[in-house]
């Protein structure tokens, strides 16, 4: 699959399953993965998941502006850049964000989030 296409699909995929089931983006991370939102660093699967799933807002909608992707390094790895548009339930303007995720294959031939990146774009 073209690289572009699969970051294209992957984050359709990460945004539609935030937006409407948090919890079910646990088969995305691994215990190894890595968190970082905004600053703060969270390991593992099951952390991952609680820390996204407890941020102070239920309902959300994530609108793509961007997505950029590169390989990374010999194992099949791929970095997938993305920016858009958060808008909270209730809340009148959307907030801008970048998020960085660093992609590697599973041995099933699928791919898993190693590193997550998630920064609110102020200013």
């Amino acid at each position: 699959m073209d690289p572009n296409e699969l970051a294209k699909a992957f984050v359709e995929h990460y945004y539609s399953t935030f937006d409407t089931n948090r919890a079910g983006l646990g088969n995305l991370y691994q215990e190894g993965s890595m968190l970082t939102f905004e600053g703060i660093k969270t390991q593992g699967s099951q952390n991952i998941v609680a820390k996204l799933t407890s941020l102070p807002f239920q309902q959300c909608q994530h609108t793509i502006t961007t997505i950029d992707c590169q390989p990374s390094g010999p194992a099949g790895g791929m970095i997938v850049v993305v920016s858009g548009h958060l808008q909270l339930a209730g809340e009148q303007h959307a907030l801008k964000f970048g998020q960085m995720f660093h992609l590697m294959p599973t041995p099933q031939g699928s791919f898993y989030v190693f590193n997550d990146i998630f920064r609110l774009n102020y200013g």
